[in-house]
């Protein structure tokens, strides 16, 4: 999908050099996908001892080695 954004070129290119990355919009993909991580991660940290979320610290270390072989490494 082509979107058309107005981007700051002096963020844009300091974020291509931070990042590695060889495109715009390899920059802007890594941008977002680090941002969808961190607001999970938020997310996660809120319900942390709420009893909502029902695992311990072994059933989260298989559940990460298990999107660790299935998802993009950044």
């Amino acid at each position: 999908m082509k979107t058309l954004v107005d981007i700051d070129e002096t963020f844009l290119k300091e974020a291509m050099i931070v990042s590695g990355a060889s495109s715009k919009k390899e920059t802007i993909m890594l941008a977002l996908e680090e941002l969808i991580k961190s607001r999970l991660r938020q997310q996660l940290k809120s319900k942390k001892g709420s009893g909502i979320l029902p695992m311990n610290f072994s059933d989260l270390r298989k559940m990460r080695q298990r999107r660790a072989k299935t998802h993009k490494t950044l």
